[in-house]
């Protein structure tokens, strides 16, 4: 159970039930019901470093949760584009939330890709019940973010896991923990702790300035009891994989709904509480022409942007994943990779000019608006987009493949 200020202790009790989502109606349906929570008070939660529990719980139950999830093993079903819908409109209303499920769907895919049936069977079954999984890892003070020092060993009570944890976004509000290892012959394994676990222990260090209630702080883990049965090798390098590009994909939709809601807080401040520029001749700062024009700008800009979000969800929507290749898969990655960099780039244009727009005034405290440029600037430090520049280049002038891990 959780002993953290702002958390309460229900939100990890096992839910009784969850719904099932079938339709993308429902599913969007769900996701604007989520926002329409999580927006009242997203200032206010965001200056005051408040958890969105109650719209997360609501995430949850609603069954959002499971639309990835295949309809064999109960799940909705539903496809990549109505995925990154659910997380653009959640992250336009509050991308701390949006940021906090991320990674649960980037380990259900992991899961879908090289899981045994029994793995999925059991993984599946706990989060259609309405169980959320967090990220515990990657570590903090690696030669780089796929550097691996936690250790999974074999000792005569069976496994054991120690290791420390940074980056654990999600990991405060979940039911089951996962987190990379390397067991006994140093091979990298992702690991599934069911909370609580003796030995399993959630800091809330996160110092962040954006994304400020994600809590994607510190986990520890001491001599934690793993069962093998929730143990799933890495696979090779040489095995295909879409999870790069799932991970990606949600990525790319948090920060489209970063800038959708900095462009639409924008507009509502310049009509309603900034000035006009006293050269520009006009009573209202919505009736400056250069405004206009500049806002004009940036809306093409982040029309772009979702356009390339939705282009890349269908084209994973169009893979048969059971005939996945090195060429589908990398075509994915490069698909998703060009709506990361217009999606990257438009959140923190849209969240810089808001200020802009806005005039003096919009820098108030009471307003609230530069958490849209701290989100977008923290969010979009995942990955940097000069190597998406790269990739994308590099496979079309050279047909060259991009790197297979979660950041491509």
């Amino acid at each position: 159970m959780s002993d953290i200020p702002g958390v309460k202790n229900n939100l990890f009790i096992l839910p009784e039930s969850a719904d099932v989502l079938l339709s993308d109606e429902q599913a969007l349906a769900a996701a604007k019901a989520v926002a329409d929570l999580a927006i009242t008070d997203a200032a206010k939660r965001d200056r005051e470093r408040i958890y969105p529990v109650e719209a997360l719980s609501l995430f949850s139950r609603s069954g959002l949760g499971s639309i990835s999830i295949p309809r064999e093993f109960g799940g909705g079903g539903l496809s990549y584009q109505t995925l990154a819908e659910v997380f653009r409109l959640i992250s336009a209303a509050d991308p701390a939330l949006g940021q906090i499920p991320q990674n649960h769907f980037g380990i259900l895919q992991f899961v879908r890709d090289v899981g045994t049936l029994a793995q999925q069977q059991s993984i599946f079954k706990a989060v259609v019940a309405g169980q959320r999984l967090g990220n515990g890892g990657p570590e903090k003070n690696t030669r780089h973010t796929r550097d691996i020092n936690a250790r999974l060993t074999r000792q005569a009570g069976g496994l054991r896991l120690t290791g420390e944890k940074f980056y654990s976004t999600g990991a405060l509000f979940a039911h089951i923990v996962v987190t990379n290892a390397l067991d006994d012959r140093d091979h990298a394994v992702m690991a599934f702790i069911p909370r609580p676990a003796q030995g399993l222990e959630i800091v809330d260090d996160w110092s962040g300035i954006g994304q400020r209630t994600t809590a994607s702080g510190t986990v520890r883990l001491h001599e934690v009891a793993v069962d093998e049965h929730w143990v799933i090798p890495h696979p090779s390098q040489d095995k295909p994989s879409l999870r790069g590009a799932v991970s990606q994909l949600i990525q790319a939709a948090i920060d489209a709904g970063i800038a959708r809601g900095a462009f639409d807080e924008a507009c509502e401040f310049i009509r309603s509480r900034s000035r006009p520029w006293v050269d520009a001749g006009v009573d209202r700062n919505a009736d400056d022409p250069h405004l206009q024009a500049d806002l004009g700008r940036i809306y093409i800009e982040l029309t772009a942007a979702e356009t390339l979000l939705r282009r890349a969800a269908q084209t994973l929507d169009t893979i048969d994943q059971s005939q996945l290749t090195a060429d589908i898969a990398a075509q994915a990655s490069i698909a998703v990779a060009e709506a990361k960099v217009l999606t990257t780039e438009i959140a923190l244009k849209a969240s810089e000019k808001l200020l802009e727009w806005g005039g003096s005034r919009a820098t108030l405290s009471e307003h609230g608006l530069d958490r849209h440029w701290r989100n977008a600037r923290t969010h979009t430090l995942h990955d940097p987009v000069r190597w998406k520049y790269h990739a994308i280049g590099n496979y079309y002038l050279n047909h060259i493949f991009p790197a297979r891990h979660a950041w491509i």
